[in-house]
């Protein structure tokens, strides 16, 4: 989620309202977030991030919404779904926590009868220990394309030189 259709400050909203609702843009939470398809609602954080929270934050002039993989005692660690770097991240950064999210919506929810994705249920859990244990395969697997990509790169620009 690194813009807005506005130029609204996601601070003042939720200070005004008490929430935020919006679509994602980007690929950093996928699968859970798919770009521009589902919607998320975030609220004020209330206390610390606990251990695979959602948290968004703020960095530079973008938001960005990643998942809490370790908590320290003055920072976390963060990462997106999607992503295989680290980030570290202090509690000033920290703008708000996903507390839902709506999938494919027909029309924007609070006008439609759809819940949001149970974030504290059976599934979503099974989810991100899955998403979180599968972390070092997946980081393997990404190399290895990346690693294959080189050397046809290579091979189709010594076949071109030839």
């Amino acid at each position: 989620m690194n813009q807005l259709a506005t130029n609204t400050k996601i601070e003042e909203v939720l200070e005004e309202q008490g929430f935020f609702m919006c679509s994602t843009v980007g690929y950093s939470m996928f699968p859970m977030l798919r770009d521009r398809r589902d919607i998320v609602v975030v609220e004020p954080v209330e206390e610390r991030l606990k251990k695979n929270d959602i948290a968004l934050y703020k960095r530079g002039d973008g938001y960005i919404l990643h998942r809490v993989i370790k908590v320290l005692p003055d920072e976390y660690i963060i990462r997106g779904d999607n992503c295989y770097y680290k980030e570290h991240v202090t509690d000033d950064m920290i703008i708000g926590k996903l507390t839902g999210f709506y999938r494919n919506p027909k029309k924007t929810p609070p006008e439609s009868d759809r819940k949001p994705v149970d974030m504290n249920g059976v599934g979503y859990a099974v989810y991100t220990r899955a998403w979180r244990y599968t972390y070092g395969v997946r980081m393997i697997f990404v190399r290895f394309k990346r690693l294959c990509g080189r050397a046809l790169r290579k091979l189709r620009r010594s076949n071109i030189a030839r």
